[in-house]
């Protein structure tokens, strides 16, 4: 016998994060026409620890889960650091890069891309992001 809900209510809603832009201000300008693909992955960057430089070709957007994450924009030297609990919108081809802080970082990414389309490309002479 199936089990069947006592109860018929609506859930509660936190908007996370709602963007046109990504955090260093750039727009997002336009969508592929393609089939979407989502894909979501959790990363983790030990303490004191900076990614390579890289670029994502697709919008998408992160979570911190533990830790803090300070993203440095290559092309302008802004930085922008996000905590445990907050939300972000990724920079699309811009070269940036994440970085720890004191403790190890766990970030929850979500990319709306497009199937066979990376969701990261390393800048030249880089090693990948993930």
């Amino acid at each position: 016998m199936k089990a069947q809900a006592q109860h018929v209510a609506s859930g509660h809603r936190d908007m996370l994060l709602q963007a046109t832009h990504s955090w260093n201000g750039m727009a997002y300008d336009h969508y592929p026409a393609t089939a979407p693909e989502l894909t979501m992955i959790r990363l983790t960057i030990p303490a004191h620890t900076a990614l390579p430089w890289h670029t994502h070709p697709v919008p998408n957007a992160g979570y911190v889960l533990e830790g803090q994450l300070t993203i440095h924009d290559q092309a302008s030297g802004r930085t922008e650091t996000f905590h445990q609990g907050e939300a972000f919108a990724e920079s699309v081809n811009d070269t940036h890069r994440g970085e720890s802080g004191n403790t190890r970082t766990v970030v929850l990414l979500t990319y709306a891309g497009t199937p066979g389309t990376p969701t990261s490309v390393p800048a030249k002479g880089e090693k990948p992001e993930y």
